[in-house]
């Protein structure tokens, strides 16, 4: 890993006398500059560098909204409409805080799906994946808890649900609930904490990042191969090289953002949310936000309550298992033809749920989202192990470089296949 490693040496007095005490220009030098990373990355490696500027950008937002919100049951709805129509760009702040928690997630997914399917979890990188599933967990809680802030009637009702479903934990259910609650019931000591712990979270989702990225600086990243850099020919310098990808990726993801904010602002939310919290009225049809509908069916798909809570959080904790079930010696589904059919099952298997979880939980549905919680349990279960011990994978390049010049190649300093031949020079 240490192909294009290089030592910061500072140049001025001022720096050396700075990096002399506190070394972190040093440490930034070492850690996005020079740092060698795959040269064979693709695109898909560029949303860990998304989730940096989603999470800092939903940390700014929400600090500023914070300034104006007041965290009651009587004025909090109101609140918000004096933000959105009272405050100076209030509408913006609120419009990139609301639908920057769904480009979060839809940044995470992606991220995820391509740590599973290229293997991102297996040694060394067991840390830093299960650090990504903390962070999963911590996001989770904060977007629920942010999602009641405004305490409109999805908002009440959806933290009523909750809270009483975790009631049936045993032991410590009841106490959690009444913790939660400040009461007997959803009520104004209700917000009050979850306005608190909505605002501590991002901060400690921020400190686990940065573990996060520690323990990517310890490891290396992996690759679409999923083989080791093995010589300095494998490696590239993160900059120009990644940061110039991550910087692309990153205009082109907030296009798409500026795209839900400006023409769809409202799109990805619910329209029971713009009715003041009563708690004499119980909404028709009370769904979670929808990057929590494949749990919500999980939940549902169970008659007994315990049962529900217990699958819709093994849904989550199973994930972090993933190093240990999975007995493929090869990293990435790009050479494991059988366990690629399965992966791509198990994607559908995830919409699936995710569809499901926003139908009412009757007839057909309730099966559909009992078969498709089987299989997604099944695949860590069953699939992961079974197909790593029987299947043939295909035969892998001998080396990152290999990959992406192919065979017996080698690369110049120009970065081009040495021996290729020269344009030729045209006439003026």
């Amino acid at each position: 890993m240490s192909a294009h490693a290089t030592t910061y040496v500072p140049k001025s007095r001022i720096a050396k006398w700075f990096e002399a005490r506190l070394p972190i220009v040093g440490l930034v030098h070492s850690s996005f500059i020079a740092f060698p990373v795959p040269r064979n990355l693709n695109y898909f490696w560029t949303f860990g560098a998304i989730l940096m500027v989603m999470l800092g950008s939903q940390i700014i937002t929400g600090v500023w909204l914070a300034m104006h919100y007041q965290p009651s049951a009587t004025e909090a709805f109101n609140s918000v409409e004096h933000i959105m129509r009272d405050v100076n760009y209030g509408w913006l702040l609120r419009y990139m805080h609301a639908n920057g928690a769904s480009m979060f997630f839809i940044a995470v997914y992606v991220h995820m799906f391509r740590n599973l399917y290229y293997g991102s979890y297996k040694a060394p990188r067991e840390v830093l994946y299960i650090l990504g599933v903390i962070i999963y967990l911590l996001m989770m809680a904060t977007a629920f808890l942010g999602y009641t802030l405004p305490w409109g009637q999805m908002s009440f009702w959806g933290a009523t649900v909750i809270t009483n479903i975790l009631a049936a934990i045993p032991i410590v259910g009841d106490t959690i609930q009444s913790l939660l609650w400040g009461g007997y019931s959803v009520g104004n000591p209700t917000i009050n904490r979850f306005f608190s712990l909505h605002y501590l979270l991002p901060f400690m989702i921020a400190g686990v990042v940065v573990l996060h990225v520690w323990a990517l600086h310890v490891t290396g990243q992996n690759n679409p191969t999923g083989i080791p850099i093995k010589t300095g020919k494998d490696a590239v310098p993160f900059t120009p090289y990644a940061t110039i990808k991550d910087v692309f990726a990153v205009v082109v993801f907030f296009v798409f953002f500026a795209y839900w904010i400006f023409l769809q602002p409202n799109y990805l939310g619910h329209a029971d949310n713009y009715i003041p919290a009563n708690p004499a009225v119980t909404p028709a049809h009370i769904v979670p936000e929808w990057y929590f509908l494949p749990f919500y069916a999980i939940l549902r798909a169970v008659p007994d309550k315990l049962g529900g809570v217990i699958l819709m959080f093994g849904a989550v904790i199973i994930l972090a298992l993933a190093p240990w079930l999975d007995t493929s010696r090869v990293r990435s589904a790009n050479y494991r033809p059988i366990y690629r059919q399965f992966f791509w099952v198990f994607i559908f298997c995830c919409f699936l749920l995710g569809w499901l979880g926003s139908k009412p939980p009757e007839g057909g549905y309730v099966l559909a989202s009992r078969l498709a919680t089987v299989y997604y349990f099944a695949h860590f279960l069953i699939v992961m192990p079974l197909v790593g011990l029987f299947e043939t994978p295909k035969p892998l390049p001998g080396s990152i470089l290999e990959s992406v010049t192919g065979p017996g190649k080698q690369v110049g300093s120009s970065g081009m296949p040495a021996g290729a031949a020269a344009a030729p020079p045209t006439k003026g």
